[in-house]
């Protein structure tokens, strides 16, 4: 029996029957016909008897006696006998001795005849003067205790169908998980229990779509990676070839040495910003919880770009209220406000002013950040933050970017349970960032 279906219901079932079987063991036992207690049902009875038999014997003589035992036979199928205190059948004459001799020895409380229902059991009853007994000779069927009468299984069939409701009840729900956790580990990464249930099967259910959740997540992004990866590495690596080529020959070397170098530094922009994608895409517990200065720190944010705006030809106003302080980690939200503000410097036409709003919403911490450039094709807008995406015009990376500072601030908002957005400003490009404001 490997199935727990199977088990619990068997258990179940068992216990069940056991329960019912033994509850009639202790009603009989409770029942003893010899049982001395004068409240008992059987001891009653017999009084009763003995007392009629005698009332009739000593009053109206043996044809008496006879009438009263007939009656007796008629009601309950059973023999009625008045002996005197020698054991003489006072209506036959018939020796009754080895009957009042096993009755004065008592018979025991538990014995396995009387639960079996055939043959005839033997009661008696000693008047209280001693001078009578009175043996009532009744078939066991009347007196043994019946265990399957249509009542008790009734019940028994009940409990049976309440077991097999929880055994369904039970094992529902790991059925659904195994079915589940198949799937997964046969490459179906999107299998998940969705389970309901509020119960500890519930919660380990609802653990494992987390955990699957994060998997698919983690695996999903490596994928990415490596896809993005190898399409961004193959042009300066190609250019890089190129200018080792011409430095070999001899030809314009400082010019070569300089391509060499600023395919270099390409290089290792790309992989500094791929480290912070992985870092974004960790483990969200491992995130820290500072409280941060928002208006500090875009303040420190506009200083530091200041001359970057004005190599570019344009300049930055930053406009703010009063203090607004947000829980997370300050370097990851430095990197994605950063890549936002640098984002909009690159994208500006000169003589114009890149516009950063901090403020409030809703309990929300607002950080608006619009610049005066050319702005993007609608249907670029839902890309616009995804890993490596750039506007088609801008491919080349002549201005600079090569597609990840945008997912970055994504990531990195997205883990302070924020969100980011951008629409077309015209002119320009508006993108908004919004953070849970500290709770006091």
């Amino acid at each position: 029996m490997n199935s727990l279906f199977a088990k619990i219901l068997a258990w179940f079932g068992c216990t069940m029957l056991i329960t019912l079987v033994g509850s009639a063991f202790i009603s009989a036992l409770s029942m003893n016909p010899n049982d001395n207690d004068e409240r008992a049902p059987w001891s009653r009875l017999m009084r009763f008897q003995l007392d009629e038999a005698r009332t009739a014997y000593e009053t109206g003589g043996r044809p008496e006696l006879e009438a009263f035992l007939e009656t007796l036979h008629r009601s309950y199928d059973a023999e009625g006998i008045l002996a005197d205190d020698k054991g003489r059948d006072v209506l036959t004459g018939q020796d009754r001795s080895n009957l009042v001799r096993r009755a004065r020895l008592g018979a025991p409380r538990f014995t396995l005849y009387r639960f079996i229902p055939v043959g005839v059991a033997t009661l008696a009853r000693a008047s209280g003067d001693g001078r009578y007994w009175f043996f009532f000779v009744v078939p066991r069927s009347s007196l043994a205790p019946s265990f399957l009468t249509p009542e008790h299984l009734f019940f028994l069939a009940a409990a049976v169908l309440l077991c097999y409701w929880l055994a369904l009840h039970l094992t529902s729900p790991v059925r659904a998980l195994q079915k589940a956790v198949e799937q997964f580990g046969g490459g179906d990464f999107t299998a998940r229990v969705g389970s309901t249930r509020r119960d500890e099967l519930g919660q380990l259910a609802n653990t494992f779509d987390r955990m699957a959740g994060r998997i698919e997540t983690l695996l999903a992004a490596e994928r990415r990676l490596l896809l993005d990866i190898s399409h961004e590495l193959r042009s300066p690596l190609a250019r890089l070839g190129v200018a080792v080529e011409l430095a070999r020959s001899g030809e314009n070397l400082d010019a070569a040495l300089n391509r060499i170098q600023k395919e270099s530094d390409r290089l290792n922009a790309l992989l500094n910003l791929l480290l912070q994608v992985t870092r974004a895409e960790g483990d969200p517990r491992s995130l820290r919880r500072d409280h941060v200065r928002l208006d500090e720190l875009v303040q420190q944010l506009v200083d530091d770009s200041a001359i970057e705006a004005s190599a570019r030809g344009c300049q930055l106003e930053y406009r703010h209220g009063e203090a607004v302080t947000v829980d997370g980690d300050a370097e990851l939200l430095r990197r994605a406000m950063e890549n936002v503000i640098r984002n909009a410097i690159r994208y500006s036409p000169p003589a114009t002013a890149v516009e950063i709003t901090l403020g409030r919403r809703n309990g929300t911490a607002v950080v608006d950040v619009r610049d005066h450039g050319p702005g993007v094709p609608e249907e670029a807008l839902p890309r616009l933050f995804d890993a490596f995406y750039r506007v088609e015009k801008s491919r080349d990376t002549s201005s600079g970017g090569i597609g990840l500072g945008l997912s970055i601030a994504r990531r990195a908002l997205e883990l302070h349970k924020g969100g980011i957005r951008a629409r077309n400003a015209q002119p320009g490009l508006e993108v908004e960032m919004e953070l849970p404001v500290s709770k006091p």
